[in-house]
């Protein structure tokens, strides 16, 4: 019998998956024997083209505060989203995609890698020479990445991820999402502890599995 899918549909470039990492790290550990997990990259803010006004700017913050405060991950909030800073997150996306089809089992480390780049280190993650430099740190070829990266084949399967995560109905980040018997259930959106996502899990195991 095939196992089940649990989908964790994100943006690196989202705090809240950010703040999710090690709830989704916990998962993996312990459900790795009974779910596949995959990683969809979402598009949190895909093809945005120009800096957000300081308004929207100091609401983004507020979140990260918000985030850091709820789940204890780092932040680097001095000098943080500088006013010339365009806040696409489709290159990101897109890199994930990338990672996945060149080494896939660096999917999830290259994911966390750039949201610590961008929310601990302060890298533009929006710059392909930054997401090249995140992919060498994991042993993945260079040249291969570049090639992959700017590919046609890549920047059409990152825009219809999006559109599959619209498809489902995911109407924020993080969300997860179980995938059986060609049929889907929505796990959670939104952050959720480790201690309510186990039971979550478990009680989706027993009735269906």
């Amino acid at each position: 019998m095939n196992k089940p899918v649990l989908w964790y549909v994100a943006d690196p470039m989202c705090s809240w998956c950010w703040g999710f990492a090690p709830v989704i790290k916990q998962i993996k550990q312990q459900y790795s024997t009974t779910f596949t997990i995959k990683l969809l990259p979402g598009g949190l803010r895909p093809k945005t083209k120009v800096p957000f006004p300081a308004e929207k700017r100091a609401q983004i913050l507020q979140h990260w505060h918000n985030v850091h405060t709820t789940t204890g991950q780092p932040f680097t909030f001095d000098q943080a989203l500088p006013e010339d800073f365009i806040y696409d997150t489709e290159p990101a996306c897109r890199s994930i995609n990338s990672v996945s089809q060149i080494k896939p089992e660096q999917t999830f480390s290259f994911f966390a890698a750039i949201q610590h780049a961008f929310y601990v280190e302060q890298q533009d993650v929006t710059q392909s020479s930054v997401l090249t430099k995140l992919a060498e740190n994991l042993s993945i070829s260079t040249a291969r990445f570049i090639a992959d990266f700017q590919s046609d084949s890549t920047k059409q399967h990152t825009l219809a991820g999006f559109q599959r995560a619209i498809q489902w109905g995911v109407n924020g980040f993080p969300t997860l999402i179980i995938e059986h018997d060609a049929k889907r259930y929505l796990l959670s959106t939104g952050y959720r502890p480790i201690e309510v996502l186990c039971p979550a899990l478990d009680k989706w195991l027993q009735q269906y599995i």
